[in-house]
């Protein structure tokens, strides 16, 4: 582990997927790079083909994680439900790589930002459930645009809960205006998980982990597109790493 406050912390990063990683496809990794760079960290990507010891020893030398988003969902069967036909293919080594970050970081009261795929991946992992299409299940409010191809987020407000993280790092604004690009969300939050923040039509937008000494934020929407133009995400990337060097909030 890094010395707090001296070197770059490292954040591992898994791939988005076991299928883009073989395929050599990086370009949607590159957001996830640039913003933990520019917050001051040492991105540290992490193969989804590693062996659970090979795994192990990486993530005792990390600080934190940053869970990415992915084109994958988690498996239905992990939450106790059924497969809704709308539910895209799960990825298992993503979440076996996934479910290995988290029992670390929350072994070591290390940092966790997880971001869209990662918020549903961490609120599985603590026994919550998931919406598995908001479209036929939930709401008519547009959280994923109809053609990526040429518009590959739609964007929507989000009210955020007074007093919470977010809330300190947005500067206490109750509303704040995000990018959106999924199809599933939180439905039941998981064990410890606070919700922080639900759009318009309630979906929730963000999560927090009620351990004031473990900093762990979930979004599902994508902060690491928005890094270099808004003051939230970034925010929420610098926190991380501050948390990762064990810098307190308000010094």
């Amino acid at each position: 582990m890094s010395s707090a406050g001296s070197s770059r912390p490292r954040i591992g990063l898994p791939y988005r997927t076991r299928k883009e990683e073989l395929s050599g496809d990086f370009a949607k990794l590159e957001p996830y790079i640039s913003a933990l760079r520019a917050a001051g960290a040492e991105p540290v990507v992490l193969s989804l083909g590693l062996s659970a010891g090979h795994l192990d020893k990486i993530a005792s030398t990390l600080d934190g994680a940053v869970l990415t988003g992915s084109p994958a969902d988690v498996d239905p069967a992990r939450f106790g439900a059924a497969r809704h036909p709308a539910t895209n293919d799960p990825d298992a080594d993503r979440e076996r790589t996934d479910w290995a970050l988290l029992e670390h970081c929350f072994a070591e009261q290390k940092p966790v930002l997880a971001i869209c795929y990662g918020i549903q991946s961490l609120n599985v992992f603590l026994r919550g459930s998931l919406v598995q299409d908001i479209a036929t299940e939930l709401t008519s409010l547009v959280h994923e645009p109809e053609d990526e191809e040429f518009a590959p987020e739609a964007f929507h407000t989000a009210r955020i809960e007074p007093g919470s993280k977010i809330s300190q790092m947005s500067g206490a604004a109750a509303e704040v205006r995000v990018n959106s690009s999924h199809h599933q969300s939180i439905r039941e939050p998981g064990r410890d998980l606070h919700v922080t923040s639900r759009a318009p039509d309630g979906v929730i937008e963000a999560v927090e982990g009620t351990g004031n000494s473990h900093w762990v934020i979930g979004v599902q929407w994508h902060p690491e597109r928005m890094a270099t133009t808004d003051a939230l995400a970034q925010s929420l990337f610098r926190g991380l790493i501050r948390s990762a060097r064990k810098i307190p909030a308000d010094a």
